[in-house]
Formats: structure tokens, C-alpha cells, sequence
């Protein structure tokens, strides 16, 4: 049905099975829900007066009523004709509890036939969901049978929290997804000049990093570098006003973030942020702070990264304060050192505001002890990927070390010939962490030699890093015979309610001469 889309129901017929004298809500919801897939209700009850139906809310050609006492053979008389009459889904609203029932559950099973019997889960073969549409997005939760209550409370939480062009959202997204891959004489001249651009990769980047509430207002034509032709300013190096902050995101959970770093996000007037900054970060950036995300899309990196700084060295000639808001620790391969020399080379000495870098905080989620007595005594940080995308120089193994890889995880298939050249163990026990901190956080625990083909099952969650060592299994192994396991989800740790009075005392005119 349409409650997530899931099945097609046009032409399907839908049985309602019903003992009560008026038109319930649960029963309103259902042949309204059944009509809008596409299929046709039939309700079934001997004890509803005709009168009781309200014309004006179901037109009688979309909803057919059979006034008789439920039958189980009834099954197998009320479904389509031109089929085999049999009905293709049946819904139990009925208050007794009868023998019938459970007859018409045994019989539905016999037959193949969906049934969801109301506050009956042992006589449900599916569980119906509470939703929630608007425009093409679609939102369902289950408790899966524990309860209906719940469920709605749930889904009352979540939608308060989605962005109130939603509908927009996904319009605009699938409408952009249709245009990359059909592209018309409209959209040539755009394309033009980026035809080298994977526009696939470029759209699920867009998806995964932009702020979720923007994706609205998104264009094809954010696809080329046109952008970055922008005219370079004038570099001035008289006295200035503006001054800037190189400032650590950590990896994402707000749990992890510096007062530091909160009180710079919060007193500044632009942030140039990077688009690997999770959502809950930039969710608590004021709403009266201007936002400018990277444009760091295949093809574009460097294009993206110089618009940043000429529009960092802009704004700070009129006086603003900027923050310029980095992932993890602005020096752990964050570009941290060389924009330091940028602004500082244009008279802006930055403010550095270190963050927790996920190469440390990963592991700590993942459950490594990245030291442990006679495992590990060393930790080494690397990364996949070098200066214009070559493989950097890959250490020696060590069996007493725990390295951890930075932005590796998609060139694994280059980089493990290398590592076997240098003696590392295909048995080694290795941990990917994705998101690390974030509520769609995911770990996958394998080994060295595996590492590969599991990559390949699963599809890519990033950012993500390496995790190797044997300190990889000192507090979880796999059960002996298991290739990976995967886990999901972080748990974060309840900041928000504070959140709030710790900005309120953080804010620049708050706090004491």
C-alpha cells in the first residue's frame, strides 16, 4: 500500500472486516489509506446502518459495503473477478473476540493473504505503520506491534525535526537526478564544460553533505566550476579589522565539540564551513550567522578550496569575524597549516581552535584501545590519499602498532598490495568506522584480508577511516568462522537541553570584562 510505497496496489481489493454500528477512525484511516494506493475497499459488517455512512466522505463507486456476518469463503468471493477472487489484503477491525478470527488469520495464511488483525499481533501477518506524506516524501514507523501509541509519538518527534520544505527537498532532487541522466538541449551549455565530472558521484555528495534544508534550492548549474571564476580580490595589506578562526569540528557529536569551538561558531559573523561538517553541527549555527558550505565536488576540489579563501580575505577586508569550520582538527589533514600561511601571508593571523580528530575519537567509538599492555604501544596516523590523489609512502608493519587510515577506504584495492609488500598479516584484525559519532554511525569488523570483498558488499557510508592492529580485537573479535559484522548507530549523549545555557554564557556581550 501507500504507507511507504512499498507495493503496488492499483486495481488490488482490499478487505475490511468490521463489527461496529458507526464508522470508526481506525476504519476512516483504512479505506482512506486503501484508496489512496490505488485499490478498492470493501467493507464487510452486518451491524452498520446504511444511514451511518457519510456520503461525502467516500464516494460510493470508491468504496463497496457489504452488510452480512463475515464468512471465511468470503475470502475467495469479494476479490477481482477477472483474477480469481481472491482478495489480494485483508484488515480486521473488529472489537470481539471471536472464533472468526482466528479462522480467517489460519485461512489468510493458507492463501498467501496479508492480514493484520488490530491488537491482535499473533494473528498479523504484517504490521501496519504510522505515516506521514508530504508531497513525494513518505515517512513510516513501526514499534512493530509493541505499540501503536508509540509509534505516533515517534513519528510526531521526527517530523517536528525535518525541514519544513521537505516536499521541495525531494522534488527538486529527483527532478536534478532525472536531468543528469537525460540530459536535454537545456541543460547542454551547463554540462558543456564538465563532461569529464562523474554526475552521479557529484549528486549523492551533494545529498550526503549539503544542509539537508538547502537541497531545496540546489541548480544544475551548481554542477560546473563556472563558480570559481569568480575575479580574485585585490590583496590589501593595510591595517584591517576582520580577523578569522581555524576552527575544529571534531567528528560530529555535539557531545564532542570544544567550548572553544562553540563560543567562535556562535560570536561569528560568516562561516566558511567544509561540507564533510556533519548536520547536528551546523544545526546549532545561528540563524542570523551567514553559511557558506565548500564546493568540494569530484573535478573541483582545488577551485572550491581557493573560492573559499578569496571569499574568506573579502569578507575579513570589511571587518568580519570569520570561522572558518573544519571537520575533526584543522591540522590532521585538514588543510589546517596552509591556510594558516594564506591569511597570515594578507596580514590575518588565524586563531586555531583545535577539535577532536576522528582518528582518535573512531576507535574510541569502535571500542579500540588504540594502547593496551603487551598489544599496542605505538599509534601512527596515516593517510590514503597524497598530494593529487597518489598513494603516500605506507609503513612497515608493527606488530605492537596500531595505525589508524585517514581517507583510504576507496583506493583499499591500490593501497593492500602495498601493505602485503610490507609484511602485513592478511589474519590482521581491522575495524571500519563511518561517521564516527553520528546517529548513522556504522563500524564493520573484519580482517586485512577480507577487507576487500566486504568493502564491496556494503556500500560506502563516508567519511570513513582504518582502523588496524591487533588492539582491534582486544575488546571485540569475531565469533570464530564470521568474515565481518556490522554495527550500527551512536548513541549520542544528551547536550542539547544544555546547549542553549551553555551559548547563552558563551555569547561575546555575556561574557566578563
Amino acid at each position: 500500500m501507500k504507507f511507504l510505497c512499498a507495493h503496488e496496489c492499483s486495481g488490488e481489493h482490499h478487505l475490511i472486516i468490521d463489527d461496529s454500528e458507526n464508522l470508526s477512525r481506525v476504519v476512516i484511516s483504512r479505506i482512506t489509506n486503501i484508496i489512496e494506493s490505488g485499490a478498492k475497499p470493501i467493507l464487510v459488517n452486518e451491524n452498520l446502518a446504511v444511514q451511518a455512512l457519510n456520503s461525502a466522505l467516500f464516494n460510493q463507486q470508491e468504496l463497496e459495503v457489504v452488510q452480512k456476518k463475515i464468512e471465511v469463503r468470503d475470502l475467495e468471493t469479494f476479490g477481482r473477478c477477472e483474477v480469481d477472487n481472491v482478495v489480494d489484503r485483508v484488515f480486521v477491525t473488529m472489537k470481539s473476540d471471536e472464533p472468526i478470527k482466528r479462522q480467517l488469520f489460519e485461512r489468510c495464511k493458507k492463501l498467501r493473504i496479508p492480514i493484520n488483525t488490530i491488537n491482535s499481533s499473533e494473528l498479523s501477518s504484517f504490521t501496519m505503520l504510522s505515516t506521514y506524506k508530504k508531497g513525494d516524501f513518505q515517512l513510516g514507523v513501526t514499534t512493530t506491534h509493541q505499540s501503536c501509541k508509540l509509534a505516533n509519538r515517534l513519528k510526531r518527534e521526527i517530523v517536528q525535526k525535518l525541514p519544513e520544505n521537505l516536499d521541495q527537498i525531494v522534488s527538486n532532487i529527483g527532478n536534478l537526478k532525472r536531468r543528469i541522466q537525460f540530459i536535454d538541449s537545456e541543460d547542454e551549455d551547463i554540462l558543456d564544460d564538465v563532461k569529464d565530472v562523474k554526475r552521479p558521484r557529484w549528486l549523492s555528495q551533494i545529498i550526503e553533505y549539503y544542509p539537508l534544508s538547502k537541497l531545496a534550492d540546489i541548480s544544475i548549474s551548481d554542477l560546473t566550476d563556472a563558480y570559481a571564476n569568480m575575479p580574485v580580490v585585490e590583496q590589501q595589506h593595510a591595517t584591517k579589522q576582520g580577523r578569522i578562526s581555524l576552527v575544529g569540528s571534531g567528528p560530529g557529536s555535539l557531545s564532542m565539540l570544544t567550548v572553544g569551538a562553540l563560543h567562535e561558531i556562535y560570536n561569528a559573523d560568516l562561516i566558511l564551513a567544509d561540507k564533510l561538517v556533519p548536520q547536528q553541527i551546523i544545526d546549532i549555527i545561528p540563524k542570523k550567522t551567514e553559511v557558506f558550505i565548500a564546493r568540494k565536488f569530484p573535478g573541483n576540489a582545488e577551485n572550491a578550496q581557493q573560492e573559499l579563501l578569496n571569499i574568506g580575505i573579502e569578507n575579513l577586508q570589511r571587518g568580519k569575524h570569520i570561522v572558518r569550520l573544519k571537520q575533526g582538527d584543522p591540522y590532521i589533514f585538514g588543510r589546517g597549516g596552509e591556510e594558516y600561511n594564506f591569511f597570515a601571508s594578507h596580514g590575518y593571523k588565524p586563531v586555531v581552535m583545535p577539535g577532536l580528530t576522528s582518528a582518535l575519537v573512531a576507535p574510541v567509538v569502535a571500542t579500540v584501545p588504540t594502547t593496551h599492555r603487551d598489544v599496542s604501544d605505538q599509534v601512527l596516523v596515516c593517510t590514503g590519499t597524497g598530494k593529487k590523489g597518489k598513494l603516500p609512502d605506507l609503513p612497515v608493519f608493527q606488530s605492537n602498532r596500531t595505525v589508524v587510515f585517514l581517507m583510504s577506504l576507496g583506493k583499499m584495492v591500490d593501497i593492500l598490495p602495498l601493505l602485503y609488500d610490507r609484511k602485513w598479516p592478511t589474519d590482521l584484525p581491522v575495524c571500519v568506522v563511518e561517521r564516527a559519532s553520528c546517529p548513522d554511525q556504522r563500524l564493520i569488523r573484519t580482517r586485512l584480508g577480507d577487507l576487500i570483498d566486504v568493502l564491496k558488499a556494503v556500500e560506502s557510508r563516508p567519511p570513513g577511516l582504518l582502523v588496524t592492529g591487533y588492539s582491534c580485537e582486544v575488546l571485540c573479535k569475531l565469533d570464530n568462522g564470521q568474515k565481518y559484522r556490522i554495527e550500527e548507530g551512536y548513541h549520542e549523549t544528551h547536550v542539547r537541553t544544555s546547549l542553549h545555557d551553555i551559548i547563552g554564557v558563551l555569547s561575546e556581550d555575556k561574557l566578563p570584562k
